[in-house]
């Protein structure tokens, strides 16, 4: 079983912010695949399905990015899952804009949901890495992050979730790599002016 989970805060003054996009990408995921109805458990939000013959588990933590990790080692315990089948999608302000990564394993590089995750579960689970841009300044990260997309990044949101959705089946069968160029090729990131700047996570 693939335990998923994307990263956010709960309540409606957190909706749609750049910190969100891990929520926004997995009921994106949800959606598209008919995936079920999130009921809630283990500290947060999660439904149940089969993805490319694989059960497939979406989680949503319910508390509060630096405490997520113990809604994740919750579930995956309840399921069994060990950290190499975890995957976690979240914000990077690390990437320009509209850029993905995936990688295996590594660093929480100051992210404090990643921070408590690995706290929780060690490092070696996977992770989803969805840029957001840099405001430019250490000082304005908070801000930025918990700020919504502005409307003017509507379309490249759109298009980067929809492709995360799309080909979301390569990543459950664990081909990282094709599923980076797949989404890359469907929704190409933004050109440099709307790449809010390529800085240092500063403890999110």
């Amino acid at each position: 079983m693939l335990l998923v989970v994307g990263l956010g805060n709960p309540g409606g003054e957190y909706a749609e912010s750049r910190h969100n996009i891990g929520f926004m990408a997995v009921d994106a995921i949800a959606g598209r695949h008919s995936l079920g109805h999130f009921r809630s458990k283990f500290h947060g939000k999660i439904a149940e399905g089969r993805v490319a013959a694989r059960k497939v588990a979406l989680l949503k933590p319910m508390t509060y990015m630096n405490d997520c990790g113990r809604s994740v080692a919750a579930a995956a315990g309840f399921f069994d899952i060990p950290a190499g089948d975890v995957v976690v999608f979240h914000d990077e302000i690390d990437l320009a804009a509209g850029k993905i990564r995936v990688k295996r394993g590594g660093g929480h590089a100051g992210h404090n949901g990643l921070r408590d995750i690995h706290a929780h579960l060690g490092p070696d689970y996977r992770r989803v890495r969805l840029g957001v841009g840099h405001p430019g300044h250490k000082e304005l990260v908070t801000g930025h992050v918990l700020n919504r997309f502005a409307k003017a990044d509507r379309d490249w949101v759109e298009s980067l979730l929809a492709a995360v959705a799309e080909e979301f089946p390569l990543l459950v069968e664990g081909d990282d790599s094709s599923y980076m160029s797949r989404v890359v090729q469907a929704a190409p990131a933004p050109g440099p002016e709307s790449a809010e700047g390529n800085g240092r996570q500063d403890g999110l």
